[in-house]
């Protein structure tokens, strides 16, 4: 008989004992970290504690075992002499590692000095069915380990600890925005148009209005529509959807923070980014330096500002400025990034990067003055008409964050939204279609604006020592696997 079938046999064991094996009601009075701590205040008062029963270790007519709660884990004894004989014999029979329970007792130490609950009662919460799994071992199990995230929770400390400073950076970030009076909001998630980022969408049909909705790819048009309303400070923390490959950087489904700052250019972003990195950093990791896979990070600013042009010609001796579709094309070629004839230049030289320039910085570095191809919502520099106000945030080969002063001349706005929907109907499915309600809207005038957004699965990445994103995201998007 497999041990499923046991657990089984055990739990109708209990029911016909009368005995509910999933009561909704529990008492507690303190939680296992609690109790380590304050042993001495509390060894002559009644504790009662509730979690998982982890371990059982049988000593004839005694047992000790480990329960877990959310704060850790505490050694509970029970014996015969304390539950009397058939109550003790009921838990040894039936109760199995993985169970939950209730115990009450007195604290006491063991004679290798082991803080412990001495029980003198107890009630089940929950039977377990399937027993708890081993510790993972290697490579193999990974699938798995995401597949089934509360079993990899369960068996892996460190993984519980790469989600509690995921938290923690996300209470950071919040913090930060706060204190500097940016509200927080709330923007749509199913959109009539997909715009704000190059990428292509999920689309999914709204029966009663019988129109298609796309999840969005970004919440920055909404956002910017805030601005012109009046909100001078806003951000957003919330998921975006991007229907692409996925990646040990890229999941279809990821959690970012948007912010806009009216009155500022990309260049106050970059300062702000700066202060809110060091503010993050210090915190999680106590100082401003950290490994991540092999290589030291340091994050105390000032970052380098590196011009887009210029890396480009640097990594790979093309001079955008010498550059047509064509030449770029070939380019690619040789490369082997199978480019398409339906990209677009602004495409093709955001491959070509991405394949040269992007991994090869490993310091946190600003990479500024972008073409303007790449960036339909961004100003125009003022005497390179060519380039644009824009930045990307780059650490360990990641893109972590994104920013750049905001287009805000519906004119111009018009002219990149028409260039953007000639690519879409050529077959590019990561451009922007137009969107007439959100130039109606920059016809009210929206102010000198920058905005930023900034990966939070990304960051936590780097600051988990983790390479692959999954590793940082509950429930990574796979294929089922039934």
């Amino acid at each position: 008989m497999g041990e499923k079938e046991q657990r089984i046999q055990k739990l109708n064991k209990i029911k016909k004992e009368k005995i509910n094996p999933y009561p909704s009601q529990s008492q507690r009075s303190h939680f296992c970290l609690q109790v380590k701590n304050d042993f001495s205040k509390l060894e002559k008062k009644e504790v009662v504690l509730a979690g998982r029963l982890v371990l059982i270790r049988l000593h004839g007519r005694a047992c000790f075992g480990h329960l877990e709660d959310k704060s850790g884990r505490f050694q509970i004894f029970l014996r015969a002499d304390d539950l009397g004989k058939d109550n003790y014999d009921f838990f040894v029979k039936n109760i199995d590692a993985g169970d939950f329970i209730q115990v009450k007792g007195k604290l006491f130490k063991t004679k290798k000095g082991e803080k412990t609950l001495r029980v003198f009662s107890w009630n089940l919460l929950a039977k377990s069915i399937l027993p708890l799994p081993e510790k993972w071992h290697g490579l193999a199990d990974v699938e798995t380990r995401f597949r089934q995230r509360y079993l990899d929770l369960l068996s892996n400390q460190e993984i519980k600890e790469v989600f509690l400073k995921r938290s923690q950076i996300i209470k950071l970030i919040r913090e930060f925005f706060n204190k500097r009076e940016f509200i927080e909001v709330e923007t749509p998630i199913l959109q009539p148009l997909s715009g704000g980022a190059a990428a292509r969408p999920f689309v999914t049909h709204h029966h009663a209005l019988d129109i298609d909705l796309y999840l969005r790819i970004a919440p920055e048009l909404y956002l910017k529509r805030l601005i012109i309303g009046g909100m001078e400070r806003v951000y957003e923390i919330g998921r975006c959807f991007r229907n692409e490959g996925m990646d040990w950087a890229h999941n279809p489904e990821f959690t970012q923070i948007e912010f806009y700052q009216a009155y500022a250019d990309y260049r106050d972003l970059m300062e702000l980014t700066e202060e809110l990195l060091v503010k993050i950093v210090k915190e999680v990791k106590g100082k401003l330096t950290l490994e991540y896979q092999g290589q030291k990070i340091n994050f105390k600013p000032p970052y380098p500002r590196l011009d887009y042009r210029q890396a480009i010609l640097d990594y790979t001796g093309i001079d955008l400025d010498k550059e047509d579709f064509n030449s770029l094309f070939n380019q690619a070629k040789k490369m082997n990034l199978q480019p398409e004839k339906n990209w677009g230049r602004g495409k093709l030289i955001d491959e070509i990067y991405k394949e040269t320039v992007r991994p090869k910085i490993i310091q946190p570095t600003f990479l500024i003055n972008h073409p303007l191809e790449l960036s339909p919502l961004s100003k125009t520099i003022p005497d390179r008409p060519n380039y644009v106000e824009r930045f990307q945030l780059l650490v360990a080969g990641f893109e972590i964050g994104n920013a750049f002063s905001e287009l805000n001349d519906p004119f111009e706005q018009k002219n990149r939204f028409k260039e953007q929907q000639k690519l879409l109907e050529k077959g590019d499915k990561e451009a922007q279609p137009f969107d007439q309600d959100f130039i109606t809207a920059l016809e009210y005038g929206m102010p000198p604006t920058a905005g930023e957004g900034i990966g939070i699965d990304r960051l936590t990445t780097i600051l988990t020592n983790k390479r692959n994103i999954k590793e940082v995201i509950l429930f990574p998007t796979l294929r089922p696997k039934f």
